[in-house]
């Protein structure tokens, strides 16, 4: 049994070994690898803002994505880092896609930062290809906590100018409120004082119809039983309809 036991662990032991030697890349082409990596980093970090900018959007022209994505971090970090000092140290591995990941640990003025390059592997030419890259500076303790202040107070000062705002808008509605009020009763007044108008007009002006003074004044004689010569009718005026409706 202990004789078994030893060797399903040795044969265990074995199938890893394998496994490793499968998936680990060789020596000489991981340095080679590092080393054009570091050349790479070289010539992304020698250069100023204009410079990288420009030679961004030409990378961007020419469909060169994953060059383009270094020259964008550079742009975002150099202020943070400096100028490059030297490299620390390198390593390069196999990554799960099948292609290449190397790494950069590299010093600069102010901090240092790691380098990362992803590379994929053409098959037809067998040339590197790299995916992307990015650079990330080491930040201490004290500045990564004053920048999850500055984020925190951002954030909160901006619900709180929302709110504000939005506080602001509802107190106008009572301003709102009043002004269309003071509107209404004006357009009130002045529907009441053109309806008004007429009526005056129009009693003025029915004592100028003949036809109709003749009928009111025979009207009044046959209520009154007295002859027609003895009025005069000297004004005419409508009668409120309320008037009218209980007659």
């Amino acid at each position: 049994m202990l004789c078994a036991v030893v060797g399903v662990l040795l044969l265990t032991a074995c199938s890893r070994v394998g496994a490793d030697s499968r998936n680990s890349l060789d020596l000489q082409q991981a340095a080679y690898i590092s080393q054009i990596t570091e050349a790479l980093l070289q010539d992304i970090t020698s250069m100023d803002e204009a410079e990288a900018r420009q030679y961004e959007e030409d990378l961007l022209e020419f469909g060169e994505n994953g060059l383009a994505s270094g020259v964008t971090a550079w742009l975002g970090v150099m202020k943070d880092t400096g100028a490059f000092v030297g490299v620390l140290s390198s390593e390069t591995e196999l990554s799960e896609d099948k292609g290449f990941v190397s790494t950069i640990q590299a010093q600069f003025e102010n901090r240092n930062a790691e380098f990362k390059v992803f590379y994929s592997m053409e098959r037809q030419t067998q040339s590197l290809n790299p995916v992307s890259i990015s650079i990330s500076p080491e930040y201490t303790i004290g500045e990564k906590m004053v920048k999850a202040v500055m984020n925190t107070m951002l954030g909160m000062g901006t619900v709180f100018l929302v709110l504000i705002f939005i506080s602001l808008i509802i107190g106008s509605f009572k301003f709102i409120y009043q002004f269309e009020k003071k509107m209404s009763v004006k357009e009130t007044t002045a529907d009441s004082t053109l309806l008004s108008a007429p009526e005056e007009v129009s009693g003025k002006e029915l004592a100028d119809d003949l036809e109709l003074v003749a009928v009111i004044t025979a009207a009044v004689a046959a209520v009154s039983d007295s002859p027609t010569d003895g009025l005069v009718v000297r004004s005419i005026k409508r009668a409120p309809g309320a008037k009218w409706k209980r007659a």
